[in-house]
């Protein structure tokens, strides 16, 4: 199951930077590609507004 990333997202690129597939895009609110997404949790660890976590 790929990570999102929620409204509680402050978009401040830390996440991308970390992504080892590239699967975040940027935005208001980033988004990952769940096709992209292998689940690593790199982006989760690093992100600092707690705004990723696995897909329900």
């Amino acid at each position: 199951m790929a990570y999102v990333i929620s409204d509680d997202c402050i978009a401040c690129g830390t996440c991308i930077d970390e992504c080892p597939v590239e699967a975040i895009s940027e935005g208001d609110i980033y988004s990952i590609n769940p096709d992209v997404c292998t689940e690593c949790g790199t982006c989760a660890d690093v992100c600092p507004s707690e705004a990723i976590h696995p897909a329900e």
